[in-house]
């Protein structure tokens, strides 16, 4: 029992986060932008520094004791994120963030004329530009209604190669039944790239369950470092790629005529890595199992059950809410506008006036807005470390912006 009433010890996990004890104009600060970056537990910064301090090699060429140090806690961590994912370590691509996994996919992935890629019509840019950019190589894509089963499958056909999709939306924070939608584009021998960046952090992620060919999510999202993240790749998906980047630590040997490629994942590492950061990474994924993904969920609906009640009074008249009104269908997301504010003014004045840190704008998903004719929302995501005052004072302060307007 916590601080909060049940599940998580609130209090405990805030005394890793020394950030959340800063002042601001002699006003705490309540941040509320986990779904563009989480802050980072001081377990995962001294991980970090320990590299520089006492390590700082390349790893997997440099034969002496840094190296070797460095090579193990790389391999360490690697093995921390197979078992956060209930993967196999060679089944385990270290990239900079869910953006390059999804750009690996649409470079590697063996396509010809005439192909097609199916996305859904609430796709972050990162999953929807890099497969326009593949238009002028003869590749078609198409889209399908979010979470819609039986829209999906009426557009399946024999001409849909890939299906990229995102598991849980980053607008409204509703969640789609990936295990149907991989099961389905299975049986049209269609592949399944999935877009875990919000739900990796959010929600309990078994590769095996969801049977993705690929999964790909960022550390910055997930309590990691920036400039981090992390491709699964099936044995499947394995079969049907070829390698996207080359260089150093991609090949076992060369002439000027020929490359011996390494073995997987090392064959899709090119150059020198962030170590650092990927030392960070498992410990960020080892972290979050410690206090597991079901509590970190569960807390996340009850934060997002006291904001929904507490305004229920203004949604639907003075608030236009982004997705369901049930909150525990928009897990830890509270998207928003205030009829007659600007949602850039929202944010602006919870920031100025309460030290509320929220997102405002298109969320990189213009595509979405713009075929709904919305310009864009003001949006609360909520994560592990956030209390339930916290959440009752962002109620109090969306509140008194209403009795503005």
């Amino acid at each position: 029992m916590n601080s909060d009433g049940m599940g998580l010890d609130v209090k405990k996990i805030r005394e890793d986060f020394p950030i959340l004890n800063r002042l601001i104009n002699n006003k705490p600060i309540i941040y509320f932008d986990n779904a563009c970056q989480t802050l980072r537990p001081i377990q995962v910064i001294n991980k970090m520094n320990e590299y520089y301090n006492e390590y700082p090699a390349c790893v997997g060429r440099s034969n002496h004791k840094f190296g070797e140090r460095a090579t193990n806690e790389v391999n360490e961590a690697r093995k921390k994120i197979a078992k956060f994912f209930n993967a196999k370590e060679n089944e385990i691509v270290f990239t900079r963030n869910t953006t390059e996994g999804i750009n690996f996919i649409s470079y590697a992935f063996r396509f010809k004329e005439g192909d097609t890629v199916l996305l859904s019509d609430k796709e972050h840019n990162s999953n929807l530009i890099p497969w326009q950019m593949l238009k002028r190589k003869g590749v078609k894509i198409k889209f399908f209604r979010f979470n819609d089963l039986d829209d999906f499958e009426s557009k399946l056909d024999k001409s849909v190669k890939l299906v990229s999709t995102v598991h849980t939306s980053n607008v409204d924070g509703t969640t789609q039944d990936i295990e149907k939608i991989t099961k389905i584009a299975h049986d049209n021998k269609s592949f399944v790239l999935i877009d875990a960046a919000q739900s990796a952090p959010h929600k309990q992620i078994d590769v095996r369950k969801l049977n993705a060919d690929a999964v790909s999510c960022s550390g910055h999202k997930m309590l990691g470092p920036s400039g981090t993240g992390i491709l699964y790749l099936s044995e499947r998906m394995l079969d049907s790629i070829d390698v996207f980047m080359t260089g150093g630590e991609t090949v076992i040997n060369s002439t000027y005529e020929s490359v011996e490629f390494e073995k997987v994942p090392n064959r899709f590492e090119a150059g020198l890595q962030n170590y650092s950061g990927i030392i960070g990474l498992g410990e960020a994924a080892e972290y979050l199992r410690r206090i597991g993904l079901k509590n970190i969920e569960e807390h996340e609906k009850r934060l997002n059950k006291i904001i929904t009640d507490g305004l229920q009074n203004h949604i639907g008249k003075k608030i236009q809410l982004l997705g369901p009104v049930q909150p525990e269908l928009r897990s830890g997301i509270f998207s928003f506008n205030i009829n007659g504010m600007k949602y850039h003014q929202v944010s602006l004045l919870l920031d100025k006036t309460e030290n509320i840190m929220i997102r405002s704008g298109q969320h990189c998903v213009h595509s979405w807005f713009n075929a709904n004719k919305i310009d864009g929302s003001a949006r609360a995501s909520l994560y592990l470390y956030n209390t339930e005052e916290e959440a009752k004072k962002f109620v109090e302060a969306v509140n008194k912006l209403c009795a503005f307007v």
